[in-house]
């Protein structure tokens, strides 16, 4: 399946056909990780700008990571190093990279839309890396490839998605992706942070965790995100905790092959205690590990597309050709 979309903006809207392709392109670019010279040569001469207006660590360094396993060149911006610090709009700051003709750019940003908006203006891959409180496709991608490895499938599975839906960007893309590889996603938390509007968007909505955690198959924790919050949405961290904090014994309520999975950052004691975080169930370090891979595949799958595209004197690379890709580049072929 030709994954033909010029961009990756969000996950909703993708085909269950194009997010299998993502995920089993993901696969094929593993094992470069594991090699003792981490590196093909599949974006050699290509340049990945990372645009970030957000701090980061995980989300940056893995795209970094992941550029210079394919042999890209990388140049990494923050907002406080870029011209947006003197006043320059997102959009002029968009048009002054393209025109030095960048083979893609990595975006996150605080206002949702963003990176839509970058898309109308530039000619190269716009890559969603977070937008506000919209999507975060790629984090997405590398839970669901987490999870088809663990479980075998995705299809069939209940998800729980506990703690605060109402800010995540990381609760809406697996949302998206979840759905429409055939899972079902229940919302849990606190009323004020899981609206009972979400179910519009196909979610069951459970506001008490040990409820909400019956016989799933999969626990996706989410991080309280202050920084997003204008208002008072719990009465004190203490509270939440007590009510909310992923504890051995709101474990024991999901089935006995749970898997338990968190974005990070962890605040440990408060939404997940240590025990479960470090304990049997968890596969939050295989989620970074996944986390370079998925990017990998991404980056590949757009800019090395346009370049096999362009060689052709074609807008798009045959079928056959996007399918047999990933795997070659992932063995230096």
């Amino acid at each position: 399946m030709l994954f033909a979309r010029p961009h990756l903006l969000g996950l909703e809207g993708l085909t269950a056909e194009e997010i299998d392709f993502l995920l089993d392109s993901a696969e094929s670019f593993k094992e470069v990780s594991e090699r003792e010279i981490k590196k093909v040569p599949a974006l050699r001469g290509r340049t990945v700008v990372n645009l970030f207006y957000e701090a980061s660590t995980r989300t940056r360094t893995s795209f970094e990571i992941a550029a210079k396993r394919l042999s890209a060149d990388t140049i990494n911006l923050s907002a406080s190093a870029s011209s947006a610090a003197k006043g320059e709009t997102l959009t002029d700051t968009a048009r002054n990279l393209a025109a030095m003709r960048p083979d893609a750019i990595v975006v996150r940003h605080p206002s949702s839309g963003a990176p839509d908006l970058l898309a109308r203006h530039v000619d190269c891959p716009i890559i969603n890396a977070g937008d506000g409180a919209h999507e975060h496709p790629t984090q997405a991608l590398l839970d669901l490839l987490t999870i088809r490895e663990r479980k075998g499938r995705i299809a069939g599975l209940t998800v729980a998605i506990v703690g605060d839906v109402l800010h995540s960007r990381v609760a809406r893309s697996n949302l998206f992706g979840l759905l429409t590889m055939g899972a079902k996603v229940r919302f849990v938390g606190p009323p004020t942070l899981v609206p009972p509007g979400f179910s519009e968007l196909g979610a069951e909505i459970v506001w008490d965790l040990h409820e909400g955690l019956k016989d799933v198959d999969v626990v996706m924790m989410l991080r309280i995100q202050r920084e997003r919050m204008n208002g008072r949405y719990f009465s004190s961290l203490d509270e939440y905790s007590r009510l909310y904090c992923l504890s051995a014994d709101a474990v024991a309520r999901a089935r006995k092959d749970v898997i338990i999975l968190h974005p990070g950052p962890m605040n440990r004691g408060v939404e997940i205690s240590s025990t479960v975080a470090d304990g049997p169930y968890s596969v939050i370090m295989d989620q970074v590990t996944n986390g370079v891979a998925v990017r990998m595949a991404v980056l590949y799958v757009l800019v090395g597309r346009r370049k096999a595209g362009a060689e052709q004197g074609e807008g798009a690379v045959p079928i056959a050709l996007a399918e047999a890709s990933p795997r070659r580049a992932a063995t230096g072929e």
